[in-house]
């Protein structure tokens, strides 16, 4: 029984009203509206209010927001204190996937920049000199070497914009059938498409129709109304990479975002995985956007998330097991080291392949 496409299927309607939602924008705004700075702000602030899906999570008084930045805004303005000001209205909701876009600039979640700098759980040379090393190898998207005595396959993927091919996962396992385990590297994957994070999912073994996650879509103007959840299953693994049965320890920290934390959320529910180290920094929600009346476009998330069980995870998916890399190391990683640990109950420092 193939699961993926029902996947697809069910999703289907949350994806093409999303869509809509974006590509009709245009069309349905008043021809009359004004493209001043104030008919700007009070359209985005008001688009916001009735179709962001996180203000549960966020803590954010929208009216208190709209309150303090309005009085900021006057028609006669600049186009470049305007963008300041609708930057620092978006700002206040904390999301990496909020955003205005004009012609000049395209704003950022700061705060979600600084967790990824400050919070990092990885660092890139100690694992190529000391786990990837010399003598690495490269099969598509996967960076990939043995370790612990030749026992573990460290892979490191870096974005989910770098196709996850799973005849390129096959590859990688081939080589390497007499490993005892994996270890799947995706601290600092800002995320990308999230058909890779699908394609990837789809080389681990799992039980028939295994529910991963519950989506919803913003469904009517009020912060609590959405649509009935819908539930997500788990991908069939195909001839193009059969299923993976060893222990897998997938590595996360605040720099997994977006398709990485949908990957530590659902790798969460797989049998033979075990997330470690540190809470992702979230992003489980579809964006999309419109253009506003003076041109410029915009982007936040409209769907959100829940894990099985209930629980939003939209600040950040929480590991199996929390393991923080120590800081002053020079030569050795103690999340790998330690998920090695997990999967063998061996030092993972003993490097023999």
């Amino acid at each position: 029984m193939n699961r993926k496409p029902n996947n697809l299927s069910r999703l289907l309607p949350l994806l093409v009203v999303s869509l809509l939602l974006a590509s009709c924008e245009k069309m349905l705004m008043p021809s009359d509206m004004e493209a001043t700075p104030t008919a700007t702000f009070d359209y985005l602030w008001e688009k916001v209010d009735q179709q962001y899906a996180f203000f549960d999570v966020k803590n954010v008084n929208w009216d208190m927001v709209r309150e303090t930045l309005r009085p900021r805004v006057y028609d006669d303005m600049s186009d470049d204190s305007l963008f300041r000001v609708l930057a620092a209205m978006l700002n206040t909701l904390d999301d990496g996937h909020v955003n205005i876009v004009s012609p000049f600039d395209m704003s950022h979640c700061e705060g979600v920049y600084w967790r990824m700098i400050y919070n990092t759980n990885y660092d890139a040379n100690i694992v190529k000199q000391h786990y990837l090393r010399t003598n690495y190898h490269t099969t598509g998207a996967f960076v990939w070497n043995r370790i612990a005595d030749g026992r573990v396959v460290y892979i490191r993927y870096g974005s989910f914009s770098d196709n996850a091919n799973p005849a390129d996962f096959k590859t990688v396992l081939d080589a390497n059938k007499d490993a005892e385990a994996i270890v799947l590297d995706i601290r600092q994957n800002g995320g990308g498409a999230i058909l890779y994070m699908w394609q990837l999912l789809s080389c681990f073994d799992h039980p028939a129709d295994m529910p991963l996650y519950t989506s919803q879509i913003k469904s009517g103007p009020a912060h609590h109304e959405f649509s009935d959840p819908v539930t997500v299953t788990a991908p069939d693994t195909t001839a193009a990479c059969p299923p993976c049965r060893l222990p897998v320890a997938v590595l996360t920290d605040r720099g997994t975002y977006s398709a990485g934390s949908f990957f530590a959320l659902c790798a969460k529910e797989y049998p033979n995985i075990t997330v470690v180290g540190d809470t992702t920094g979230g992003g489980l929600g579809l964006p999309n956007g419109g253009q506003l009346p003076n041109g410029w476009y915009y982007r936040f998330s409209l769907t959100r998330t829940l894990s099985l069980d209930g629980f939003n995870y939209e600040n950040g998916v929480p590991p199996d097991v929390v393991v923080r890399l120590i800081p002053g190391q020079t030569s050795s990683d103690n999340v790998i080291d330690q998920a090695c640990n997990l999967l063998l109950n061996i030092n993972c420092r003993v490097i023999g392949h």
